[in-house]
């Protein structure tokens, strides 16, 4: 297993880790527990303000409501972050896989990042086609990881 150590800590890798779980968990139940701990990983509350978020941001273009977009795309593209050590424990079960994680997050990042411009400029077309962008690339980061990480963080189910 390769040192998580040696992988630079940043936003947009966070962010790809923090979006796999989100499906992860949902996947799975709310109600998994982990394997290591009766506790969840402090990533699962970040995944569902990411979640709620994203549902704003849905219903926000519903309703053209533009301001609302701007204001929600950034939380999105700057979520919070789990604490160090939970970062270090799943950067360890990467491995060699934690490019792949970043380039995920990064268009994610890049995705949000332009929605909150497009809303702000009010091109409702650009903001949906970032928010396109923005989804496609949670989907593929969950399609990659999801299922490994549930067994690996929350046991078989």
């Amino acid at each position: 297993m390769e040192n998580p150590v040696s992988h630079p800590l940043n936003t947009r890798s966070l962010f790809t880790v923090a979006l796999s779980v989100a499906l992860a968990i949902t996947a799975t139940g709310l109600g998994a527990q982990s394997v290591e701990a009766t506790k969840p990983m402090a990533l699962r509350t970040v995944m569902e303000k990411l979640g709620r978020d994203m549902q704003a941001v849905t219903g926000a273009i519903s309703k053209e409501e533009w301001a609302l977009v701007a204001e929600l795309a950034p939380k999105i593209a700057k979520h919070a972050e789990p604490p160090l050590s939970e970062k270090m424990r799943i950067l360890g079960w990467l491995g060699t896989d934690a490019g792949k994680f970043r380039d995920f997050d990064g268009h994610v990042h890049d995705a949000a990042t332009a929605m909150g411009d497009a809303a702000k400029r009010g091109d409702g077309q650009a903001v949906i086609t970032a928010f396109s962008k923005t989804q496609q690339s949670c989907l593929a980061c969950h399609q990659s990881f999801r299922q490994s990480f549930v067994e690996q963080f929350y046991g078989k189910r």
